[in-house]
């Protein structure tokens, strides 16, 4: 090989090099696991329904019928920082409607962590109060919304409500759930240990619906916002803030 042709090479490997490692982003894709098509779950992002950061509210004129040009800023207590490329407030909505036993849930694929080791997870969730396990407002049980998190070493699973969160910052509408230093789950042998190994796959999981045993259990909806892995966040879907970034936390 000529000297010329090495160069060559070695330039457009290190370029390749370094785009693939720049700038890596996170994403949260929703989907339904409804494999008998009961149509009783649903995940989706939508507009308007996430914890608003550095948001605006429209002033309405002195006769109340017209805005009259002018904005107040509003931020939730809950989420002071957020997912910066989210422009339209995004929050997502997951739901299973009907039996809990009904072989169904609502998923969310994150993308962008294949490799990573986890130290933190988490996410804003709309609910009034100061208590997670509140039954106004979205679901928040042992079980749903959980973290499947499946790593060389081990699969995890962590419950909105199992384990406790290791901080918890309310606001008005929303609270925000953390887990980490160090990060904490239930391994495949069902004892709550430190999430080690690198990534395969994460995902959250909404299975527990409004019923269990034939009883009422809950809700059986959970509306979130900037889901959290390792102090970045996603508040929208298809993509969040650039993994490289310095943390905005």
């Amino acid at each position: 090989m000529s000297k010329r042709l090495l160069l060559l090479v070695v330039v457009v490997f290190g370029v390749a090099v370094s785009a693939a490692g720049a700038g890596t982003r996170i994403g949260a894709d929703s989907r339904e696991f409804d494999p008998g098509r009961t149509f009783l779950v649903q995940a989706e992002w939508l507009r308007g329904i996430g914890c608003p950061t550095n948001a605006r509210s429209a002033n309405p004129n002195a006769a109340f019928t017209d805005w009259n040009g002018t904005y107040t800023p509003y931020t939730d207590p809950a989420c002071p920082t957020g997912d910066r490329s989210d422009r339209r407030n995004e929050g997502l909505v997951l739901a299973k409607t009907g039996p809990t036993e009904n072989f169904a849930s609502a998923v969310v694929d994150i993308r962008g962590v294949r490799g990573k080791t986890l130290t933190e997870l988490g996410y804003d969730i709309r609910k009034p109060g100061t208590t997670s396990g509140d039954p106004r407002g979205s679901w928040c049980g042992a079980g749903a919304p959980r973290f499947n998190i499946q790593t060389k070493d081990d699969f995890y699973f962590l419950g909105c409500a199992s384990p406790p969160p290791t901080t918890q910052l309310d606001g008005h509408g929303f609270m925000r759930l953390t887990w980490g230093s160090p990060l904490m789950a239930y391994g495949s042998e069902g004892v709550l240990e430190p999430v080690t190994g690198k990534v395969k796959s994460l995902r959250i999981v909404f299975d527990e619906g409004t019923t269990a045993g034939g009883t009422e259990l809950g809700f059986g909806l959970a509306v979130l916002d900037n889901i959290n892995v390792n102090g970045k966040r996603v508040g929208q879907g298809g993509g969040g803030d650039d993994d490289d970034d310095d943390d905005d936390d």
